[in-house]
């Protein structure tokens, strides 16, 4: 009998923590690389500060339980991912060691393509170690799942890949404690992002990746985190915006090249910063009310993650901001909608279309 009851709370867990999939999901899997904008638990097994498994955190989460998601509910992946029909990604980092054949989450909070970014807090899933870890997925539990290697290979370039990194290798890395913008002006820094990116997507597509999506980077110069001073913070440091844009700038470019030059693939960029930008200046348009404080009691005046189990903003669905760096479930939501359906996000076709190609 006790181990049935082991048996029924394992799966509860399973339907908080991964979510419900469609009888017929419309892509084989959702593989999700990153930072702490799409991390859905991995830093809670790694050594570091920078973690979200704790109230308020998942408040607003099915189960109000705190995955480790740096938000009030679910991600833009989360939101992806229902899209699909399948289940949330789960963390390749978990102590339940989920054998999954329909996508994992890699991402990893703080960390980004640099591998000495967000490493001065702890340990943290760089882009290159996370892109390490699915090789080992494919070759090791997908290879053995599939008759054949043109199955693995259908598996893959059916499946989604989306991705939401280079924000911490500005906020921690050129804009933060290790300074990098001393040894590089911004246009060599953002190239130097940009040929670090490139060998990363080419080594997923000799992997067996086909169709990815690379949402660019926010922005950052009107985070709390960065617009430091009293309340409210209104005001966008408009110099770091610019800076953060050289680099999406190349990453449009870097993207269409790879789809030209890599047969049978598809790289999409989604177009983050304006419509993050215009949801800030003109939140109302979004049915938002508060895009300058955070949602939840920060440490340092709302500049930074939540204080502990303190409760937060009664209508979280009006902020642009959970914390002091992280979106809102209803941001992230509109940035999901726009790019699956719009036109103007992702592009040159929305995950729609990408699904049908």
């Amino acid at each position: 009998m006790l181990p049935m009851i082991f048996l029924y709370i394992f799966l509860f867990f399973s339907k908080i923590l991964y979510g419900r999939c469609s009888s017929t999901p419309l892509v084989p899997a959702l593989y999700v690389f990153g930072d702490s904008l799409f991390d859905s638990g991995n830093n809670n097994f790694l050594p570091t500060l920078a973690k979200a498994n704790y109230y308020p955190y998942g408040v607003n989460f099915p189960g109000s339980y705190p995955t480790g998601r740096f938000t009030n509910g679910k991600t833009v992946a989360d939101f992806i991912a229902e899209y699909l029909g399948l289940p949330f990604p789960p963390p390749r980092v978990s102590i339940l060691r989920p054998k999954s054949l329909m996508g994992y989450n890699f991402a990893s909070g703080s960390c980004g393509i640099l591998p000495e970014t967000g490493k001065f807090i702890g340990e943290c899933l760089s882009l290159g170690e996370q892109i390490k870890l699915f090789e080992t997925t494919v070759k090791i539990q997908l290879a053995s799942k599939f008759k054949t290697g043109d199955q693995l290979s259908q598996h893959l370039a059916k499946s989604i890949f989306i991705f939401s990194v280079g924000n911490n290798d500005y906020i921690n890395t050129y804009f933060g404690i290790i300074q990098t913008r001393q040894h590089y002006d911004p246009p060599q820094f953002a190239q130097l992002l940009i040929d670090a990116l490139t060998k990363k997507l080419e080594k997923l597509y000799n992997l067996g990746a086909r169709k990815m999506v690379v949402f660019e980077l926010g922005p950052i110069g009107c985070i709390p985190s960065i617009v430091r001073g009293s309340k409210p913070r209104v005001i966008c440091d408009e110099e770091k915006n610019q800076i953060v844009s050289l680099f999406n700038t190349r990453l449009a470019i870097m993207l269409k090249n790879l789809t030209s030059t890599l047969q049978d693939s598809y790289f999409i960029i989604g177009n983050a910063h304006w419509l993050g930008y215009d949801a800030i200046i003109n939140p109302t348009k979004y049915g938002l009310k508060d895009s300058s404080n955070p949602c939840c009691e920060a440490w340092g005046n709302g500049t930074f993650s939540c204080i502990p189990k303190l409760t937060s903003c009664p209508y979280p669905d009006e902020h642009y901001f959970w914390d002091g760096y992280h979106l809102t479930q209803a941001t992230c939501s509109v940035v999901a909608s726009r790019c699956i359906n719009g036109s103007d996000v992702c592009l040159p076709m929305n995950i729609h279309q990408l699904v049908q190609v």
